[in-house]
């Protein structure tokens, strides 16, 4: 009989516990912010992940938490990444969150025409991103991605990519790398067998100055094609881009007789042939065309003034033109 009455006890006060528990785990918590921004690091124990909430401004028991977590079943499911946790959730709410990796996102826009500077000074300013690149020089930076390279230029794809808040700006870096060396290996087969670039390094460096030299994109079949027959015929690719690449911070945004004169790696007036390294970010339609141009006779081209370009066969056509439309430009000042 007294056996049975504690038996009777032990479960009335195992309902209290799982009563009082249930109500615990659905009580509104009022945080010591409207929002509270949390990050769970990979392979944190429920244990830290509950004391940290704690610090944050969640006013939680942690060994509650905790227990409430073993006993669900969901120890072990939590998922790392950055949360936005609203005042009023309750720690089952919580705890749900973290188990469905209901995590908060970054986002940057690597811009198609940008140089590897300006991808990272991007990346630099980005407030949701560890920034373990920020003082390392472009060698050191190539370094830490593995990669063999001194030059980081053209080598990462233009695009948005998304990531975990608190994501490291390697891991960007990494993402780029690896979506431009695809779309590389899905490009090279379907080049076109005339084309005399050796390998998908100078397939990158003529798609930037491609992607360099088009106003509109109607016309980046033909630019490609006029800098294809220019090398095909050996002569010099006489472009201005790379001349201001080489130039760097020197360039004041006006191009002058004598730069055209100064010889520098990135003088294709100067030099003949390619470039050492590509000037800037090409996007996937500068890679098509460099690759597969189109079939002209062109060598010559001159900037309308409106964006778009005027082609030509020969080196007469080529001043009229140029003649024309400096003119109209002098006309307009």
């Amino acid at each position: 009989m007294r056996l049975t009455r504690v038996l009777v006890w032990l479960i009335l006060l195992a309902a209290v516990a799982a009563a009082v528990s249930a109500w615990w785990a659905q009580r509104p918590l009022q945080f010591a912010a409207e929002n509270i921004e949390f990050h769970i690091k990979p392979g944190s124990s429920l244990r830290t992940i509950a004391s940290q909430l704690a610090e944050a401004g969640v006013p939680i028991d942690a060994w509650k938490f905790t227990l409430l977590g073993r006993m669900s079943g969901r120890a072990q499911s939590l998922k790392a990444g950055s949360y936005e946790l609203d005042s009023g959730s309750s720690p089952w709410h919580l705890l749900e969150k973290f188990t469905r990796g209901d995590v908060t996102q970054g986002s940057i826009v690597l811009v198609e025409g940008w140089t590897f500077r300006q991808f990272r000074a991007a990346l630099d300013e980005n407030t949701d991103l560890v920034h373990e690149t920020r003082a390392l020089g472009e060698a050191e930076v190539m370094a830490k991605l593995g990669l063999p390279a001194a030059s980081g230029e053209g080598l990462f794809f233009p695009d948005t990519y998304f990531f975990d808040k608190k994501s490291s700006d390697l891991q960007v870096l990494r993402r780029a790398y690896v979506a431009m060396q695809r779309q590389l290996e899905q490009l090279w087969p379907e080049r076109d067998p005339a084309n005399l670039l050796r390998n998908t390094y100078e397939a990158l460096v003529l798609a930037s100055i491609v992607e360099k030299e088009t106003g509109v994109a109607a016309d980046r079949g033909n630019v490609a094609s006029v800098f294809a027959n220019r090398l095909r015929a050996n002569m010099p690719l006489q472009s201005d881009p790379t001349v201001i690449y080489g130039l760097g911070e020197r360039f004041d945004g006006n191009l002058r007789k004598r730069d055209l004169l100064a010889d520098t790696p990135y003088n294709t007036y100067t030099r003949a042939g390619l470039p050492p390294t590509p000037i800037a970010m090409p996007g996937v339609a500068s890679l098509r065309a460099a690759l597969r141009p189109a079939s002209t006779s062109y060598l010559y081209f001159v900037a309308r003034g409106d964006g778009s370009s005027e082609f030509s066969r020969t080196l007469d056509e080529h001043n009229r033109a140029v003649q024309r439309y400096q003119k109209r430009r002098g006309g307009a000042s």
